[in-house]
């Protein structure tokens, strides 16, 4: 049992070190890679069974505090345990267990309290419950102030390290908001986010997004869960819900003021500019929802926005997909998305089960992965996720298939562009389609230029792995292709993004 509360201030032996970034004020950082303090020191057995407070200062408006602890003597058995105190109270403690902590409004490192970070005089705790007579085990503590927050990880390395096409729901809402679940007993309650990350990787998922109708309160539990499920990248999204439309946003976690006073581009820009600002991305939700009491806000009303203000649009929605019964329903995102489109704005299409119930059976229309996302990703990160949406090397597989794949690709003469990238069309006007499928044996190829369905051009499937290519006569102004694959029945199961074509 440690009985000895005896606090030493060690400043004789801290070295604080000041890089340039600190000296000349907290930089508005948006990657953590220089510390903006480095506290050093030394412990020896006078500081056996006692707690070391190693102060710091915090300057205001920091909106997340990282700090770094290494220290030497751990082949002696030096053991040094870690807590926090902010100018106002205890802020956590984690004994031996960790070397790093981070702290912001909205989530905190297991064994800490998020929350305000306050200015002033900050303390590291050191606890000594052993170190032998004649060591001298020096700490080290790189102190992170981030002042304008950032994309938010909740790992320190990526999920998966590799490129390559990962499958996820961008969609999905818990007890933070909306979602609900059966208590032991039966009864309907607020689903607590781990049910929603099971049931995900059951369904084996490479990534999730959990978008709470404005909350950031998931925040916090899935920094939790993402230690324990660390094949699975989890991302604490946000669907922005106003009176005039909803959209998701993806990277920044930090509390985004969403109150419009009316339906202007201009009063839309004030959180989306934000989110932007931060490296995240806006996505429209469900924008062909009329909106009314069966659905307050629901339908998108803003119009104007500028170019690259909305990275994507989820087209494919699997609320209303359960409701209407079809992918390709008016009230999904298509109108809004080919609009966009033909007005020269580059945006990916993507889609979202919008899962409210994490029990619903995955053949489920509306359960979580029913519609899935397949997004090209240079690493399993929230940055990758972010990169491969704006990329628009982006697939919909309405029925989260995992066997089932799409891509396109495409050549004019000596110039080509995959599936999100742009073709700049020579003075030749034949372009060279190449379309690759798999799992969809019977299934049609059918090509839509500018919004509209090329009938002539519709092909079939006869493997199950095919490729299919055919030649296309340019038609001048003509703006992006784009491929659905259609059932022997007619339903609609996998949706392309578009290759864009630029005449020069």
């Amino acid at each position: 049992m440690r009985s000895t509360f005896i606090f030493f201030y060690i400043s004789i032996n801290i070295l604080m070190l000041f890089p340039v970034a600190a000296q000349q004020g907290i930089q508005n950082k948006t990657i953590i890679n220089t510390p903006d303090y480095v506290l050093k020191g030394e412990l020896t057995i006078e500081n056996y069974q006692t707690y070391v407070e190693v102060p710091f200062e915090v300057p205001i408006d920091i909106k997340r505090l990282t700090i770094e602890v290494s220290y030497s003597g751990k082949d002696q058995r030096t053991t040094i345990d870690l807590g926090l105190e902010d100018p106002k109270k205890f802020r956590g403690w984690s004994g031996g267990s960790k070397n790093k902590i981070t702290l912001s409004m909205e989530d905190a490192t297991p064994g800490y309290l998020p929350g305000e970070l306050p200015s002033g005089k900050w303390k590291l705790l050191l606890g000594v419950p052993n170190i032998r007579k004649g060591i001298v085990s020096k700490y080290e503590a790189s102190i992170y102030l981030e002042k304008n927050s950032a994309i938010t990880e909740f790992f320190d390395k990526p999920i998966n390290s590799k490129e390559g096409w990962y499958r996820g729901d961008l969609h999905m809402h818990t007890g933070n908001s909306d979602g609900n679940c059966l208590s032991q007993s039966g009864q309907k309650i607020p689903c607590p986010v781990y049910r929603t990350v099971e049931a995900a990787a059951e369904r084996g998922l490479d990534f999730i997004a959990i978008t709470e109708h404005n909350a950031t309160s998931h925040a916090n539990s899935l920094r939790e869960l993402q230690t324990a499920f660390d094949k699975m990248l989890l991302v604490a999204g946000r669907e922005i819900t106003t009176f005039y439309g909803h959209a998701n946003v993806y990277g920044p976690t930090d509390f985004i003021d969403f109150r419009m006073s009316d339906s202007s581009s201009m009063q839309a820009k004030k959180w989306m500019d934000v989110v932007n600002s931060k490296g995240g991305i806006v996505s429209i939700n469900h924008a062909g929802v009329p909106s009314g009491e069966a659905c307050m806000g629901c339908g998108w009303q803003i119009e104007d926005l500028p170019n690259g203000t909305v990275s994507s649009v989820e087209i494919i929605n699997g609320g209303i997909m359960k409701v209407s019964g079809s992918a390709d329903s008016p009230f999904q995102g298509w109108k809004q998305w080919y609009k966009m489109l033909n007005s020269g704005q580059y945006v990916t299409a993507i889609g979202g089960s919008d899962n409210h119930t994490a029990e619903s059976k995955k053949e489920i229309v509306g359960a979580i992965g029913y519609p899935t996302t397949v997004i090209f990703m240079k690493e399993l990160s929230v940055k990758g996720m972010i990169d491969g949406i704006r990329s628009g090397r982006v697939f919909i597989d309405i029925e989260g298939k995992s066997d089932r794949f799409i891509d396109i690709f495409s050549t004019n003469g000596n110039e080509e562009a995959k599936m999100g990238e742009k073709l700049n069309i020579t003075s030749k006007n034949e372009i060279q389609l190449t379309v690759s499928v798999e799992g969809a044996l019977g299934a049609s190829i059918e090509f839509i230029v500018d919004g509209a369905l090329q009938s002539e051009m519709t092909q079939s499937i006869k493997k199950n792995k095919e490729i299919v290519k055919i030649d296309w006569q340019y038609v001048p102004g003509s703006k992006w292709i784009h491929v659905k694959i259609r059932d022997e029945n007619g339903k609609l199961i996998l949706v392309s993004n578009p290759i864009y074509l630029v005449k020069n």
